[in-house]
């Protein structure tokens, strides 16, 4: 059996939305065994970030479900908990229930646990119990400060931002699962577990180091010092940006370089003197085609983006994407999803894969899991989608080793849900 660099660890994730479930998705890639924890009167999930994962449905606020939970965490190595702070401190299930008080010298149930807290604003600041959402942590990060103006906005000017991807996964979910395999590398040192807190204001300033320093602690950085969208990297350079062409579909020009920045222009009036001839003649005539010597030239840039703006919509954007082709313009062409799959040979239904790539411990290869009597459950979902409780009485079983009767008990007693109580057919106890 292939091992994994995570195989062997077991992850309680209580169910959330986006970043806690993106952290337990790279853990289970990875071969952690990953329980999602859902509510007991939950018959769908609209999370898609289940791949290899199982389910256990139980109520915390029913005694016999917060036991169980508690029996099963004394045998897991971390938890992620997706929930405003206080609220698992509201459940029984804070931190110090499992790792002790040091403060008092009080010992709890699991000292080795990591116990990865993820919010959304920080817990110790004045909107610690407000509500919000990616947009609203970048926006308090001063990130969203520095993205390029929107040209949909009412005003043309309020600033553009990238889908959910920067505060719920770059610097919430990803963030937190570097936490988590921090505090587990640090684990076969002291032989200890620890508080993992992260939260999404923080983690997207600390994924966006690279503009913050240069627009804080360098007025004069070429990069961002300007105001914001006159910058290099912001749309404010013509050589740096997005082109709609002929066909209303975009090539994407991002060659900083000069060497680069010759090759593309280069590249572009030779494409264009052989399909547009008549098109180069008059834009000479008016001595406004760009020179690579005038790359930096910030009064030459509004001319320039006129004339790339021009340029690119003399032809559609496959003919540009094959002009430019096995070149060094760092000039490629803006794909779909579905074209994106096809170029990188991937089948086009097919989920996003693990990365990087490991050479002697890879990720787990959803593709080719094969059951066998040794797995501790049924067979985890490799689809996108997971069925609240679906594995609640296979992980009672196998991970809290609990017997039959107990799991009777459970039922009887209202703490737990398994799919077959919403008439799906999985075979009864």
């Amino acid at each position: 059996m292939t091992q994994h660099p995570l195989s062997g660890i077991t992850v309680v994730e209580f169910a959330g939305l986006a970043p806690g479930p993106f952290a337990g998705l790279v853990l289970a890639d990875w071969g952690a065994i990953v329980i999602r924890i859902d509510r007991k009167d939950q018959r769908f999930s609209t999370d898609v970030l289940s791949r290899g994962k199982f389910s256990l449905a139980i109520d915390p606020k029913v005694p016999a479900g917060l036991d169980t939970l508690k029996r099963l965490l004394t045998k897991a190595d971390v938890l992620i908990d997706p929930f405003r702070p206080g609220t698992m401190e509201r459940l029984g299930l804070g931190p110090q229930v499992f790792l002790g008080n040091p403060g008092s010298h009080e010992s709890g149930i699991n000292y080795r646990l990591i116990y990865a807290r993820i919010c959304g604003f920080s817990p110790s600041g004045p909107q610690r119990s407000m509500a919000g959402h990616d947009l609203n942590y970048l926006a308090q990060s001063g990130v969203l400060s520095l993205m390029p103006p929107s040209r949909s906005g009412p005003s043309g000017t309020s600033p553009s931002f990238p889908l959910n991807i920067l505060a719920d996964f770059a610097g919430g979910g990803l963030t937190t699962a570097l936490g988590i395999l921090l505090a587990l590398l640090e684990r076969q040192r002291s032989g200890l577990g620890q508080i993992v807190e992260n939260n999404m204001v923080d983690g997207a300033r600390y994924v966006s180091s690279f503009p913050i320093i240069h627009s804080s602690d360098n007025p004069e950085s070429p990069w961002f010092g300007r105001p914001v969208g006159d910058n290099l990297l912001d749309g404010g350079a013509p050589f740096y940006n997005v082109y709609l062409c002929k066909d209303n579909r975009y090539m994407s020009v991002a060659c900083l370089e000069p060497q680069f920045y010759k090759t593309f222009l280069d590249t572009l009036l030779k494409t264009l003197s052989r399909s547009s001839p008549q098109f180069v003649r008059e834009w000479e005539n008016k001595g406004l085609i760009p020179r690579a010597d005038n790359q930096m030239d910030r009064s030459e840039w509004g001319s320039t983006r006129e004339f790339l703006e021009a340029a690119f919509l003399q032809l559609d954007r496959d003919s540009w994407a094959n002009a430019f082709h096995d070149t060094d313009a760092c000039a490629v062409p803006v794909l779909s999803l579905t074209e994106a799959r096809s170029s990188a040979g991937v089948h086009a239904n097919a989920q996003p894969s693990a990365h990087p790539l490991l050479s002697r411990t890879p990720a787990v290869d959803y593709g080719n899991i094969v059951g066998s009597n040794s797995e501790p459950v049924a067979a985890c979902d490799v689809s996108s989608e997971l069925c609240p409780g679906k594995h609640t009485i296979s992980i009672l079983r196998s991970f809290a080793g609990m017997s039959d009767s107990e799991i009777e008990y459970l039922i009887k007693k209202g703490a737990i849900s398994h799919i077959d109580a919403f008439g799906t057919g999985e075979s009864k106890l």
